[in-house]
């Protein structure tokens, strides 16, 4: 069969990034935090907040049901207030972690030439986890890519999150492709390798340190090579 579509992650797959939630720096969340919690210290400050981070985390690992960056500082107030503070500093807070967060992520040079030229060829799609679509937006905005894309769809807009079947599907049916004539090119084994083979899609994984137990030709060192491959039609058997 003919490869129509190419369905792409976001995050360690078209932009590199940390991790984690803490090592960034994030002490302008943390004096918006002192305003409403003035003995909250630094150090503890970021232990709460990933405490906090980690339970919705390993429920939604669980249940595959995604939660917003919105219930994570609710949840976070709500343990070190007792209590919810206003929309508008809930919502400053949220924006100002992201802001400080993405000190983590790296663009990739030479990615919007890239995905221009497949575009041309296949039919993109963005399918990522996240918690805050803004957030991946954003990015695509500033790297100037989000016109390669005929569908972006996020888990959280979604309801599910990847390795859930139900996403890969969504974006196959809204952009008109089939899990036959379609390939995923991401970095996670669980949520990406085996969402994406579990939805019937063949799957190019990005795994340069070999340690994934997946089939050699299944794997590149990254995104160049996965678009490489792609072009050269050796995803298709």
């Amino acid at each position: 069969m003919t490869m129509t579509h190419v369905l792409f992650d976001f995050f360690g797959t078209l932009v590199a990034y940390s991790e984690s939630r803490t090592e960034q720096g994030f002490h302008e969340a943390h004096a918006l935090v002192r305003a409403c919690c003035p003995r909250l210290e630094y150090l503890k400050f970021l232990e709460q907040w990933d405490s906090t981070f980690g339970e919705l985390e390993a429920r939604a690992q669980l249940t595959l049901d995604e939660y917003s960056m919105d219930a994570v500082c609710a949840a976070f107030f709500r343990r070190i207030l007792g209590r919810l503070p206003d929309q508008d500093t809930l919502s400053l807070f949220r924006d100002t972690y992201l802001r400080e967060w993405n000190q983590g992520v790296v663009y990739l040079p030479g990615l919007r030439d890239l995905l221009s030229a497949l575009a041309r060829r296949f039919t993109l799609v963005l399918v990522t986890n996240t918690h805050h679509t803004e957030l991946v937006l954003g990015h695509l905005r500033e790297m100037n890519i989000a016109s390669c894309f005929s569908g972006i769809f996020t888990s959280i807009d979604h309801g599910r999150r990847k390795p859930s079947p139900s996403i890969f599907e969504r974006a196959l049916s809204e952009t008109g492709g089939s899990a036959a004539c379609a390939a995923y090119v991401g970095d996670s084994f669980a949520a990406d390798y085996c969402g994406a083979t579990g939805a019937g899609l063949r799957c190019l994984l990005i795994d340069p340190q070999r340690r994934c137990d997946i089939p050699e030709q299944d794997r590149v060192i990254d995104v160049f090579e996965a678009a490489a491959r792609l072009a050269a039609d050796l995803i298709v058997p």
